[in-house]
């Protein structure tokens, strides 16, 4: 699976390890991508997402079906 948010489009991003004597060294930092399960009780289905934790956060508060309806929008949901 690659390491990118379905709902966000949250990917890795690219930086430098540094060292005690100032060394750089190129590094990944990836998004902490979640599998999850979430009941859609307007279309009465269970959708499997690979999210981050922040759209986990954002799902509890403002609700599954808008959080997707706002990803399509944006064109950024690439769900089932």
């Amino acid at each position: 699976m690659s390491k990118v948010c379905q709902v966000s489009g949250k990917k890795a991003s690219v930086g430098n390890n540094v060292s005690h004597a100032n060394n750089r060294t190129k590094r990944k930092f990836n998004p902490n991508l979640q599998a999850k399960k979430f009941y859609v009780p307007e279309e009465d289905r269970w959708v499997s997402l690979r999210v981050s934790t922040k759209v986990i956060k954002t799902i509890s508060k403002k609700g599954i079906y808008a959080v997707i309806k706002e990803a399509k929008a944006k064109g950024t949901y690439a769900g089932a």
